[in-house]
């Protein structure tokens, strides 16, 4: 996904553009309703954070965040902004691309980067089923219940596999002193 924003950041691909747009346009609107936004304004604000990503995309920095993470994080801070300001007013795009566009200090950079490395290495003591379905819910953003209709697999199978895989990365984590197994 990454690469399909490089290319709308660099040429203005159209067709990058849609298939990110089709990819996570219905996420963002899913998630935004979950959060408790009615249909229409969590379609819009999904549309806002889909064209936030067309207009800056050249600012998004694969070394800080996932696509989606930083998609998500637009329309979640826009949704904040809209129930301070009373759902009437609008917010300037440039104030939301400010609030995503927070770098991290560069001590906070590196742990970051060391935990997701951890966590990466951590994940290949998952057998195939629970890595793909943790992949599917954490590196993609989807829901337990999306998890099951993509897989066909039954939900509670997905909740089961899921949080049997926690337990595993969390006794590895714990093994390698990544956390502390209090």
């Amino acid at each position: 996904m990454a690469l399909l924003v490089v290319r709308v950041a660099e040429i203005r691909d159209r067709d990058a553009f849609a298939a990110l747009f089709d990819h996570y346009a219905p996420r963002l609107s899913a998630y935004l309703r979950r959060l408790g936004a009615d249909p229409s304004t969590a379609e819009e604000i999904a549309q806002d954070a889909m064209l936030v990503l067309w207009r800056k995309a050249d600012l998004f920095d694969p070394a800080k965040s996932s696509v989606g993470t930083w998609l998500y994080r637009i329309a979640r801070n826009r949704r904040i902004d809209l129930l301070r300001r009373g759902r009437g007013a609008s917010l300037d795009l440039d104030q939301v691309v400010a609030m995503v566009d927070d770098a991290p200090r560069p001590d906070e950079s590196l742990g970051a980067r060391e935990r997701d490395d951890f966590v990466r290495r951590a994940m290949g003591v998952l057998p195939p089923e629970q890595s793909s379905l943790v992949r599917l819910a954490f590196y993609e953003g989807r829901s337990h219940s999306e998890i099951a209709a993509v897989t066909g697999l039954p939900l509670g199978t997905v909740k089961s596999r899921i949080r049997l895989a926690f337990g595993r990365l969390r006794r590895k984590l714990e093994s390698d002193g990544v956390l502390d197994a209090t």
